[in-house]
């Protein structure tokens, strides 16, 4: 199974919304918008023990905390999920469920008008869609909730005025259906304690149940264990005189049988609650031998306990037809592991939904997998996937790493090559120590990244991409040999806005707009490397017009960022006033554009009740 859509009405910070997924998703956006709210939907929806948790939901999971209206009556929490690609298993169980979706229309066939005739079309699947309601129920002053089969609806009810019990007309969706869903959730660990643990619904727990049906046995034969255990635990020397003493104390005042027996010393209280608690696993990690509870670990290690389980557990379940949702598998993790794991669940679960702030996972998925989640003041949340129909495949796999820091970004400068890419950061430096926090911040801090388009003429064609995104995007291009086509134009007003140099050469750029001063400096400090070129030798009484020619002939010939020949060049200004015209104005306008803009992702900021705008 796979899940294809997902929409969500009054849960937690989202008013409504919809998320499509395509096969394996990665869902991006700025903290607090909503993408650990999509997986715990889905776990609410798809979760074979997550209703078994008390309380399945609190006034917390309501948006805005409200879950009566002004009237008193109840305001649902409701989320509705879409499955495709079922098991035969599932068809034949679900068969009197199924509606016939069109997937390139994303429609049920018989919702818009469409010919009920289209139900064989080669597009047209059988899909299974699912409901979970919850509420405040005021006769027993608590929350409940449930998944139910969304088809078939059930008619109206007679009497508007009266609220209808929790999914009336609807049929249960139990947790041995979820089962067949194959759904599991690694949220983001911080210490594992429960996830690690026996207590009920644990991934331990899980694993003994789906290993077999020994585990009710093993539960007493363990507590006939320990009952039974020789020597005893109270036999132990200065535990055994203890016993005595509360023995003869006791006898003075309450009946006790006679004998040794009257009192003892176990290992736990006997029951199978307390063992679930008690219980603990350990591990024994190099360099060394010794095992220790694994709570005792550092976290990478745990969380990579965690996410060991939960692939044994998907491997019960048959691993291919799972669908694996993880959050931030990044934490605490180097970042060859976070592509491995990343990499290992791509390639074995049968879908994959990811929650990431990490470029080494972002950039094992491909464009069309990933989905840009937003949220408005409103709470209304969607997800926009990245428009990249017109990259080349290879384009993108070279770019990878490029595109996942973009995505991760407040805004992005795409420019034509490696020597505008250097130089930037260093003019935005220069900018930050000179004009002050209060006037301008660095690239970095203002969450810019840089993307190198690597081509003449090749920056128009990201504009579309990065506008997808619903972020700001900047364009800083050479000026060109001929003029732009129509369509290179089109693609440029995607960006929030675009420059084009006001010469031909960022080095014609740079050594015009700077003062001679700096070029001099620049020269004095260049001539003193190795790898200064062999084209003639700097002499600093030469005149403005010849030591400006070998500048420019310097900077042609050391191109690019292995050599850093232009950011030497930014680097000798003392001030914001040296810099050229063109880099700081394209720096400031960023900066002010930036300005009030939240987070990608995050909703503006809401007045308090009263406060004017």
């Amino acid at each position: 199974m796979r899940v294809r859509r997902l929409e969500l009405r009054n849960f937690r910070g989202i008013s409504e919304g919809r998320v499509d997924f395509n096969g394996h998703t990665l869902l991006v956006g700025g903290n607090n918008v909503g993408k650990s709210t999509v997986c715990e939907a889905l776990d609410l929806v798809m979760g074979p023990e997550r209703l078994f948790r008390r309380p399945i939901i609190d006034e917390h999971d309501f948006f805005q905390g409200r879950y009566l209206d002004e009237g008193g009556a109840s305001i649902d929490i409701r989320i509705e999920v879409i499955l495709l690609d079922l098991s035969e298993e599932a068809l034949r169980r679900f068969g009197g469920h199924l509606r016939r979706w069109n997937d390139e229309d994303k429609s049920f066939i018989d919702e818009g008008g469409a010919a009920l005739n289209d139900a064989d079309a080669p597009n047209v699947v059988w899909a299974l869609p699912l409901v979970f309601m919850g509420r405040y129920d005021r006769s027993d002053d608590d929350f409940v909730g449930n998944t139910f089969f969304l088809h078939p609806e059930p008619e109206p009810t007679e009497d508007p005025d009266e609220e209808p019990e929790l999914g009336a007309g609807l049929t249960r969706f139990t947790r041995e259906h979820k089962r067949l869903c194959g759904f599991v959730f690694l949220r983001t660990i911080r210490t594992g304690s429960r996830a690690l643990s026996l207590q009920r619904g644990s991934l331990l727990d899980i694993v003994l149940k789906l290993s077999g049906d020994g585990a009710p046995q093993m539960w007493q034969d363990t507590l006939t264990r320990l009952q039974a255990l020789d020597p005893a635990v109270g036999d132990i020397e200065q535990l055994r005189e203890i016993r005595d003493k509360i023995r003869s104390r006791m006898g003075r005042f309450v009946n006790l049988p006679p004998g040794d027996e009257a009192t003892a010393f176990f290992a736990s209280d006997l029951t199978r609650e307390h063992l679930r608690e008690v219980v603990r696993l350990f591990v024994a990690t190099e360099p060394g031998s010794h095992l220790v509870p694994f709570n005792r670990l550092g976290t990478g290690s745990v969380n990579l306990l965690v996410f060991a389980l939960l692939t044994f557990i998907a491997e019960l379940k048959d691993r291919h037809s799972v669908i694996f949702a993880m959050e931030e598998p990044e934490i605490a993790l180097p970042p060859h592991t976070q592509r491995r794991v990343t990499r290992f669940v791509l390639s074995e679960m049968g879908q994959t939904i990811v929650t990431s702030h990490s470029p080494y996972v972002i950039e094992r998925f491909e464009p069309a997998q990933i989905v840009m989640l937003s949220r408005n003041g409103d709470g209304s949340l969607s997800g926009q996937p990245v428009d990249a129909d017109d990259l080349k495949p290879k384009t993108y796999r070279t770019n990878s790493r490029q595109f996942a820091e973009a995505i991760l970004s407040r805004a992005v400068l795409v420019v034509e090559g490696s020597t505008e890419a250097s130089l930037l950061p260093v003019a935005s430096q220069i900018m930050e120590q000179t004009l002050g926090a209060d006037a301008y911040s660095h690239l970095d801090l203002d969450g810019v990244s840089i993307f190198n388009a690597d081509g003449d003429g090749a920056v128009p064609r990201f504009g579309p991409v990065f506008a997808s995104l619903g972020k700001l995007s900047f364009g800083f291009f050479d000026k060109p040999n001929n003029p732009l086509t129509n369509d290179a134009k089109t693609k440029l007003e995607s960006y929030s806005t675009f420059w084009e140099a006001p010469e031909k050469g960022i080095e014609n750029v740079l050594l015009a707009e700077s003062p001679f001063e700096v070029v001099k400096r620049f020269m004095a400090q260049a001539s003193q490397r190795e790898d200064f070129p062999d084209i003639a030798p700097y002499n600093p009484e030469a005149s403005q017009a010849d030591i400006l020619e070998l500048a420019r002939k310097v900077l042609k010939a050391r191109k690019g960022e292995a050599f850093g020949y232009a950011a030497m060049l930014i680097a000798q200004c003392e001030h914001a006033d040296e810099l050229p015209q063109t880099v700081r104005g394209i720096l400031q306008s960023i900066h002010d554009s930036l300005k009030g803009i939240p987070e990608v992702g995050e909703p503006p900021a809401q007045l308090a009740p009263g406060e004017d705008a």
